[in-house]
């Protein structure tokens, strides 16, 4: 059976940006910014995506597009006799593994935000309640797995249709819904008191969080590296 590609180059692009514009830079991005010092971790962001991330997405690609295969079968075609290049196949599918046992949760807390929102359940909450709202959530195993199960379901038959019927065109919606809401957000964010000082913070860098001790260093660094890795979906 020949294989399925993606109909368009929107779709690939879109495709791309939701592997970028995801769970890894619009929930965690924020707060390991803030513990790095703000501009400085950007710009240690920024650093490892040129010398890193982009180097390692682009070999990822033309290994892609060489073998037209999986992460595992990727390998075998392309090696030459003799080679253990396979055996990295299969570390990258134990890695897809581990990344979806974190994405399937986080989503699955944000599933179950929407009907607390939608009830209006944080209307005039402070940081305090907010905070009690989401250890409750942490706090039942059952309400956890439950939706992370709809994940799992809902996931499942979206791939289930194929690429260009089901992973590609959900896709194209779902991530120009993401950009206009974040394109709302970010108009709402800079008209919100205080919105100077946050900008300021943002791209300001604060280095005394960095280069304060060779541990923030290192943490700093590793932090960074694995947002840039995060942000390309690189690695796996």
């Amino acid at each position: 059976m020949e294989r399925e590609n993606l109909k368009s180059r929107l779709g690939f692009i879109l495709l791309s940006a939701g592997c970028a514009i995801g769970i890894g830079n619009v929930w965690k991005f924020p707060y390991v910014a803030g513990q790095g010092g703000g501009g400085a971790f950007v710009l240690f962001y920024i650093l490892f995506l040129v010398m890193l991330g982009l180097p390692v997405m682009t070999m990822e690609f033309a290994v892609g597009r060489a073998s037209q295969k999986s992460p595992v079968r990727a390998y075998q075609a392309l090696e030459k006799p003799g080679q253990k290049w396979h055996i990295h196949g299969y570390f990258t599918l134990i890695g897809c593994y581990l990344l979806m046992m974190f994405y399937t949760t986080v989503a699955g807390w944000m599933l179950a935000y929407v009907p607390k929102f939608a009830s209006g359940q944080f209307v005039g909450a402070d940081s305090q309640a907010t905070s009690a709202v989401f250890d409750a959530m942490l706090a039942s195993p059952v309400g956890c797995v439950f939706w992370m199960a709809v994940v799992c379901v809902v996931s499942i038959l979206i791939c289930s249709l194929g690429v260009q019927k089901g992973v590609e065109r959900i896709t194209k919606a779902m991530m120009l819904a993401l950009l206009a809401i974040l394109g709302v957000l970010v108009v709402r964010a800079l008209t919100l008191p205080g919105a100077a000082d946050g900008v300021a913070f943002y791209l300001l860098p604060d280095f005394s969080k960095i280069f304060g001790s060779p541990d923030m260093f290192f943490e700093a660094a590793y932090a960074a590296m694995g947002q840039a890795f995060f942000t390309l979906s690189v690695g796996v």
